[in-house]
């Protein structure tokens, strides 16, 4: 008896990216509205610093710089990750994976150094205490994802899970930072560079 050759295998579904994509979409969208919301009530304020922005407050911005390159050194180091992914090389894949997750560690810390050297009340200060801290709260809250994004696909790539065909999360995990370092642009401008 004759049997037909089995059909192609169908191609492979891409949920995890599309998914990460829809989630950074989601995170972009939640700040540009805060932003937007922050720069309509500053201009409301009478749009100069001097009405607006809580008095003898000064802006780390080493700091705030800092964390600029350190997301753009972020990007980078997550890009190498999805090189190496791609050759099959899993020992770079988790190096690179693993200096995301310490740059986005490190993102914390230089928030937390922009947070007590400001040290602007959330009550007291008009608008511009809670709309800071929700802005920069709800970019905060993103990079602690993508550090935990990083860690998941460092394992997935160290323990031989995410080479070949199956190696999705490393790139879902590069967008997710690609975005992050898009987004905290606007972020600096207008919060610290702008005020």
């Amino acid at each position: 008896m004759l049997a037909l050759p089995a059909a192609p295998a169908p191609p492979r579904r891409r949920q995890l990216l599309v998914g990460t994509a829809l989630a950074a979409a989601a995170g972009a969208m939640a700040i540009g509205g805060q932003l937007a919301f922050y720069m309509q009530v500053r201009d409301n304020a009478g749009g100069s610093t001097t009405k607006w922005f809580p008095p003898k407050t000064v802006v780390n911005e080493v700091a705030a710089n800092t964390m600029l390159f350190t997301l753009f050194a972020a990007s980078l180091m997550v890009q190498w990750a999805v090189y190496a992914v791609h050759r099959g090389d899993r020992r770079h894949t988790g190096y690179a994976l693993g200096l995301v997750a310490v740059f986005g560690v490190s993102l914390i810390t230089a928030q937390a150094r922009i947070y007590n050297d400001m040290a602007v009340k959330v009550a007291g200060t008009k608008q511009y205490g809670p709309l800071f801290y929700g802005i920069t709260g709800l970019f905060l809250f993103l990079v602690v994802i993508g550090i935990g994004f990083a860690a998941v696909a460092a394992f997935r790539a160290l323990g031989g899970r995410a080479t070949g065909a199956d190696r999705e999360i490393v790139s879902a995990t590069a967008l997710w930072w690609h975005v992050l370092s898009g987004v905290f642009c606007f972020v600096w401008f207008v919060i610290y560079v702008v005020k």
